[in-house]
């Protein structure tokens, strides 16, 4: 094989600016978030239209869930179409120079001295071969689903008050919010007004828990 048959070969599958080409599913792994989105609202869905209710008060126990069913197609429909797109492609290229700063307000700025500024000029170019590392934050995904798991475990003992309070409180944590006195307050807060609401505008009941066998 010549060496020029062997380039020919090895730039098919690069892109003319000598990127690797890119499939269908680069910067669109989010489309299973939409899948998990159809998924609930079409469980959902089948759980509000075979839902036995008695009587016939107005708005009813299918009045919100059906709402939520919507909110849910929506939402999905828009962040799949927003996907396709724009797809979130991550940027592995490592960009020279520093654009229009100067190294003293860089410093100013980002705490960066001289030597961090050598030390940055000095990083491999992506001619190389080097990219940037990506990564993903697994411990915000496991401290999510911990809170999302503790909550459904402990709903029912301790009341939705409590437990959904508590799940606001670990979410905020979870994606960085460090305000513990302020996040618990607001979570208390929406987590009492959503118990009033569906016990006044829909005649529905959350669990209260050990409140209510206190009260």
């Amino acid at each position: 094989m010549s060496i020029t048959q062997h380039q020919s070969e090895a730039g098919s599958a690069t892109e003319p600016n000598g990127k690797p080409k890119s499939s269908f599913g680069t910067g669109r792994s989010e489309l299973i978030v939409v899948a998990v989105l159809y998924a609930v609202a079409i469980s959902l869905t089948i759980g509000t239209a075979t839902m036995h209710v008695q009587g016939k008060s107005s708005p009813g126990p299918q009045f919100f869930p059906i709402l939520v069913c919507i909110v849910l197609y929506l939402a999905a429909t828009l962040l799949a179409i927003q996907i396709l797109r724009r797809p979130n492609v991550p940027d592995n290229t490592i960009h020279p120079g520093h654009g229009q700063f100067s190294p003293d307000m860089l410093h100013d700025l980002g705490h960066l001295g001289k030597e961090e500024d050598a030390a940055y000029d000095a990083m491999p170019s992506p001619a190389q071969g080097k990219t940037w590392k990506t990564y993903s934050d697994w411990r915000t995904v496991g401290l999510l689903l911990g809170s999302v798991i503790a909550f459904v475990a402990l709903l029912e003992p301790l009341g939705w008050i409590i437990s959904a309070a508590a799940l606001f409180w670990l979410v905020a944590y979870a994606l960085g919010s460090r305000r513990r006195i302020f996040d618990i307050g607001v979570g208390l807060l929406f987590s009492a007004i959503i118990q009033l609401a569906f016990g006044a505008a829909l005649g529905l009941s959350l669990p209260s828990g050990f409140i209510g066998a206190i009260l």
